[in-house]
This record gives C-alpha cells, structure tokens and sequence, in this order.
C-alpha cells in the first residue's frame, strides 16, 4: 500500500523544523513506512525540502513545490503536477482540515483511490469559539462540507471535535475513527535530571486561547516560579504584566520537540490553563514525562485529564487557577501520586506504537471498501 500525505496549506519540512516540530512530525510516518511501500510528503517547499530526505527512511519520498509557483496556486495544482505519483498511490491523507482542496481535487481525478481526512482541530468549531465573522465562516462551512463529503474516512483527535463536526456536518457514523494525538514514550519519560524546586512550567503558544493573563494573574501570591516555553504576539503584555503582579516568570521562547523532554523534567508541576483545546500534545508530553498537570475543566483537556485521578482541573478564571495550583505546590505526595498516574495513561493510550498501530488499521480498511 502507497500513501499519499498533503501538507498543511502553506507548510514544508523547514517549516516543521523552524517551529521545532520536524522529529515529532517525522517520526510517526517513520513508523508507518515500515509497515507501507511507500509514503509521500506533498510540501510547500521548494527543493530546500529535498534536503530533508537525509533524515527519513528510503520508503519516504518528498515531492516539493516548483519554485515558480506561489504556494496558493501551487495547492490548486499540485494534483497535476504530481499526477504521475498520485495515480500510482492507493490512499490520500491530508494532515490537517487546511490541506483539504488539492487532496479532493486529487480525489475527483482518480475516484478509486482513497481519502482520509484528518482533522487535528475542528476548524468551524474554532471559529464558532472566536466569534469570527458569518462570512468567515460560512467560507470555512463550505470548505468542511465539501472535504467530508468526499472523504472516505475521517479522522478526529478529540471527541468533542468528532461529536462537534457530526452534528454540524451530518457525517455518517461508518466514516468517522477517533485517534488521538501519539506521544513517543521513549523519549517523553521521567528524567533523572536536578528539578527545581516549586516550579511550574507551560509549553505552547502564547496567544489569547490559552488563557495565560488569568495564569500569570493566578501566580500571584504563590511561592512559585513560572516557566513559559513558546512563542506568541502576546509575550511582551504578558511580561508586563508578570512585572505588575510581582510574579517572577522566564519567557523561553521556542524549544525543540527533540529538546524539551530534558526541559519539562526541571519542572514540579505542569499547567495548562487554556479555554478550549483540541488533542493537546503539549500536555500529553508532560504527563508522559511523569509530570503533575493541572488543566482546566474544558473540551479536550478534560477527555484526558480525570479531576486528581491523574492530574488536576479547575476553572478558567485565576482564582480557580491559584486555588489548583496552591493545593498542588502544597502538597508533594499527591503531586507525585498524579504525576505516576498521568504517565501510566500515556503509556496506556498514547503510545507511538499505539497510535501507529491504530492508523495503519484505516489504512487497511479504507483500502479494502
């Protein structure tokens, strides 16, 4: 079996790489391939990509984007200009909602093979969330409307995505799989490494979404350091405001996914305070590293998360954040207790080998219908 993946709209391996996600993205097609013929990356990049071939697996071939074309044009004729390859792959994979138009288009052109869809966010949902404009999103509607009607499977990484996309799309029951985010347990795990002390740490972007005044605003009185990893056009109003509310906080900037298991095991307690998410990987890396996380009560941190079961969850306002975040700093037994808890769910149910396995078995099935 051939599998076709189109990139993210926009996106290349450099572009992977530069966020500091390129071995995490990489590794899961590296496992797949061992049990594929082949594996296409159909990028947004141009024959820098092709550089990148020296770190996958010779089952892994790169096709990139022609210099001369911008990337807008490009993703409404890359089913042309790689039809050679396409014709002979026997399923397509977006890798999120945004690649969607050149893998139907590439649908329409060969109606045997298959397309699966992978919807890492609920990209209506988000916008329903933000309160975009109706004609934002009535464009985004039509966009999902027409990438779930051709699909012949689709993915979600969180049932409230599912259930969301379900309801709004009227999808039928036999197209949809549920499949997480995986979290490589080898390389996320429990490090002997100097912790320091009362220290809580966030890792992921620093935007309105994730709530981080309320988190900054609940750390006030707390005998604790705030360790922030990620980058974001709020960084400098939140260091303005950790400077008004006294609280001592390091603003890290970008951490390489292949560098930040050694970093999260520094730390005593994990935080994520967000009001909304979808299948959070940052979250799951830290409970995969033993850590004690405290997220908020809401759609898809609480379908990992089960309140001091193996982790902790509050409310989105700062007062529910401190109290949470107080209790935890106070008391080291249920810290370790919970952080025990959330590695055994990540091993459990996250596992690279679990979810691969949990992949390649659509692949097999869509092939077959």
């Amino acid at each position: 079996m051939k599998l076709a993946l189109f990139f993210s709209h926009g996106i290349s391996l450099k572009d992977w790489e530069d966020i500091g996600h390129l071995n995490r993205e990489v590794e899961f097609y590296k496992k797949l391939a061992d049990d594929l013929e082949e594996v296409i990356f159909l990028t947004y990049g141009g024959k820098d990509d092709l550089n990148y071939q020296a770190i996958l697996t010779p089952k892994i071939k790169i096709k990139a984007k022609p210099k001369i074309l911008p990337k807008a044009l490009y993703g409404f004729l890359l089913p042309f200009i790689h039809w050679s390859k396409l014709k002979t792959t026997d399923v397509f994979k977006t890798n999120q909602m945004s690649s969607a138009l050149p893998a139907v288009i590439a649908k329409i052109i060969f109606p045997k093979k298959k397309l699966i869809v992978r919807c890492g966010y609920e990209w209506m949902k988000i916008l329903v969330n933000e309160k975009k404009s109706r004609w934002k999103k009535l464009a985004v509607y039509c966009w999902e409307k027409i990438a779930y009607k051709a699909a012949d499977i689709i993915i979600f990484t969180s049932q409230k995505d599912r259930d969301f996309a379900q309801k709004k799309f009227k999808i039928p029951q036999r197209k949809i799989r549920l499949i997480p985010n995986y979290i490589n347990t080898e390389l996320f795990k429990p490090q002997n490494v100097q912790k320091e002390k009362n220290s809580v740490v966030y890792v992921g972007r620093l935007s309105k979404e994730k709530n981080l005044s309320n988190l900054i605003t609940a750390m006030a009185g707390l005998p604790a350091k705030l360790t922030i990893i990620g980058q974001g056009s709020l960084q400098k109003e939140l260091q303005a405001l950790a400077r008004e509310k006294n609280v001592t906080a390091e603003f890290k900037g970008k951490i390489a996914n292949q560098d930040l298991s050694v970093e999260l095991n520094k730390h005593s307690i994990f935080v994520l305070p967000s009001f909304y998410e979808g299948c959070p990987k940052a979250l799951l890396e830290a409970m995969s590293c033993g850590l004690c996380c405290l997220g908020a009560d809401v759609e898809g941190i609480k379908e990992v998360i089960s309140h001091k079961e193996n982790g902790y969850l509050c409310q989105t306002d700062a007062p529910s954040i401190h109290r949470g975040l107080a209790e935890l700093l106070t008391d080291n037994t249920l810290q370790k207790k919970l952080g025990a808890l959330a590695r055994e769910t990540i091993v459990n149910n996250f596992s690279l080998d679990e979810i691969s396995a949990r992949e390649l078995a659509v692949y097999k099935y869509a092939f077959t219908k």
